[in-house]
């Protein structure tokens, strides 16, 4: 029932919409697992990963027949430029989804009793990655008593080159995952808003009031960072069509490789960028 509420059609002529799906899908899934296994005493310990899970479930209609329709293009569109300006219609769809997840889970995350183990996973990314000489410290402020060996400091340029990193691993896992499955790259695409809502938490220090600023914080790189994502999930979803649909004999093939090509090459100049703007430009602003 949930996948007829929007049809990617009209979703691409009105991307804003997709905010308020966003928020829904995401706010019902930290309800559904609030309330199914916030008393379980073993799967509560998993409640950072069930959301995302059950977030998954939620959009991966929408997702599949999104990127069927963003293959068809690829028979209607011969030009380049005009393919690449036709599925920047469904990036923005993506994006906007996003940004509803990553409003629905900054906000249920700070409401909610015991927000911290809501996204309690999520948390522990937050800290590996931000406070590697003091991660122990960082776990136990927010209630999450874990150990871990990770130490030292590191400059600039290698927090750059280590999120670059990071970042294509990343993009390849989602490339892999849409290659599979064309809507499989959901699953990274949801952790990633849970993980940019539990670092806007930590950063507004829970007050919901503060959401715009933390948004603002994270957003700032974090739109292009998941847009190069999305772009990279659109083009193995492409391609895994491609050869579901038996077109590998079909001179029109080539042309939807050399799409898929088109976009990966872009996602990975996007995922460079976003860097630069995560360490050098960021902080300084905030």
């Amino acid at each position: 029932m949930l996948e007829l509420f929007i049809n990617p059609k009209r979703a691409e002529r009105q991307p804003w919409q997709m905010f308020f799906i966003g928020l829904f899908y995401a706010s019902l899934s930290i309800v559904l697992a609030y309330i199914m296994f916030g008393s379980d005493p073993v799967l509560s310990k998993g409640m950072g990963l069930l959301i995302v899970i059950f977030c998954v479930i939620f959009t991966m209609p929408f997702i599949y027949y999104t990127i069927k329709l963003e293959e068809r293009k690829n028979i209607e569109y011969d030009e380049q430029i005009k393919l690449l300006k036709e599925h920047w219609n469904a990036i923005k769809v993506f994006l906007w989804l996003f940004l509803g997840f990553v409003v629905a889970f900054s906000f249920w995350h700070m409401v909610l009793p015991h927000g911290q183990n809501i996204l309690n996973f999520q948390i522990q990314t937050y800290c590996s990655i931000n406070q590697h000489s003091n991660y122990e410290n960082c776990l136990k402020q927010y209630g999450l008593l874990e150990t871990s060996g990770i130490t030292g400091k590191v400059t600039s340029k290698e927090r750059f080159l280590s999120i670059f990193v990071n970042n294509i691993k990343v993009m390849m896992l989602t490339l892999f995952l849409s290659l599979i499955f064309g809507a499989g790259a959901i699953f990274i695409l949801a952790w990633n808003a849970s993980v940019i809502a539990a670092a806007i938490g930590i950063f507004t220090k829970f007050q919901v009031a503060s959401i715009p600023i933390g948004l603002g914080r994270y957003m700032i790189h974090g739109i292009p960072e998941i847009a190069a994502y999305f772009v990279a999930a659109l083009a193995g979803g492409i391609l895994s069509l491609a050869v579901i649909r038996k077109d590998l004999n079909k001179d029109r093939f080539w042309n939807i490789l050399q799409d898929s090509f088109n976009l990966l090459i872009i996602a990975i100049i996007i995922i460079f960028v976003s860097g630069i703007i995560e360490v050098f430009i960021t902080p300084k602003l905030f």
